[in-house]
């Protein structure tokens, strides 16, 4: 005869209510000690664990984190992209040593509802959003609703949801400063400055460069996706007289095919054109020549949202963080 295999079954084989049985495995002080002493002495004489699907959901927790990646203006981009395996490897890390699982979403903005609907589906204790994309004002109103909820991103005065990132316009300022500090007097910036992120990377760029005079500078909307961002930026170099000495891209991924563009045109990186990206991936250590980028602090990044979002599920207050990248040299500049 097989033991008990739900508290139903276990309860009666207790003679007790299948609620006795739960406070009693949890410790509760409900239940007397010598009816807790017995039902713990029959769950073991029998291997009964309680199932903790059920008991979580008792409970209302799920023991698990929604990470959720919106492209609300870039809807080709993939999970497959380098920034984004390199913040879900660091993030499954740290939730996994929290005790944490992570459920994965990949959102296509239809509707300005498609947070709310995730935030209320019980699926998860709390969410992380990587990246504001263009959605800061459905990031704040759903923020008003569950505080649960912490972003990678820059943060705006005034702004309602609770973020974790980088100082972006420092980052584009140091971009901006070390071009012209390596003699570059033609500037172009590739990125898409609807995202919140990158359009202040472009800000910082534009007030290095208009501290210095003569220096002419263009700003090129550009893609994340690399076959798009390929034909753009190569557009861009074939359509120039006065060729750009200097590029700032808003990624590495960006700048890695900008480097590429560049030698297809048979220009030299840095000789002809200096290059220097921003995030601070595995990837640039491998290009030739090596990327300067600006770095940001992906690992400590992680660590602050996992920190922050638990903390959070635990009704505390916490405030945005904000990180200083740094300037990473190498050979591209």
């Amino acid at each position: 005869m097989t033991g008990p295999k739900t508290l139903k079954e276990l309860a009666e084989l207790a003679g007790v209510t299948s609620g006795t049985v739960s406070r009693a495995l949890s410790g509760s002080n409900l239940v007397t000690p010598a009816t807790r002493d017995m039902i713990v002495a029959l769950a073991r004489q029998h291997g009964f664990t309680p199932n903790a699907t059920a008991r979580n959901l008792r409970m209302r927790k799920t023991n698990t984190i929604g990470v959720v990646i919106p492209l609300g203006h870039e809807v080709r981009q993939n999970i497959s992209d380098p920034f984004f395996i390199t913040m879900l490897g660091l993030l499954a890390d740290k939730l996994t040593n929290r005790g944490y699982s992570l459920l994965l979403s990949r959102v296509v903005p239809t509707d300005e509802d498609w947070l709310l609907k995730l935030a209320r589906s019980g699926q998860s204790d709390g969410i992380i959003v990587i990246g504001q994309s263009d959605q800061s004002a459905v990031l704040d109103r759903v923020a008003e609703l569950y505080r649960p909820l912490v972003v990678w991103g820059s943060h705006l005065a005034g702004q309602a949801h609770c973020s974790v990132g980088s100082d972006n316009f420092r980052g584009g300022a140091l971009a901006g400063q070390h071009l012209l500090e390596r003699g570059c007097r033609n500037v172009v910036f590739f990125g898409d400055p609807r995202a919140i992120e990158i359009g202040q990377r472009l800000e910082g760029c534009q007030s290095a460069i208009a501290r210095a005079p003569g220096v002419e500078f263009n700003a090129v909307p550009t893609h994340l996706v690399a076959d798009e961002a390929q034909s753009e930026i190569a557009r861009y170099f074939r359509s120039k007289a006065n060729r750009p000495d200097g590029v700032f891209a808003a990624s590495d991924v960006i700048a890695v095919t900008a480097m590429r563009v560049l030698a297809e045109l048979g220009l030299s990186v840095p000789g002809d054109v200096k290059v220097i990206g921003y995030d601070g991936l595995p990837l640039g250590e491998h290009t030739m020549p090596p990327l300067t980028t600006i770095a940001q602090d992906l690992e400590q990044g992680a660590e602050n949202l996992v920190n922050s979002v638990i903390q959070r599920i635990a009704g505390e207050e916490i405030h945005s963080v904000i990180l200083q990248p740094r300037l990473l040299i190498r050979e591209s500049t």
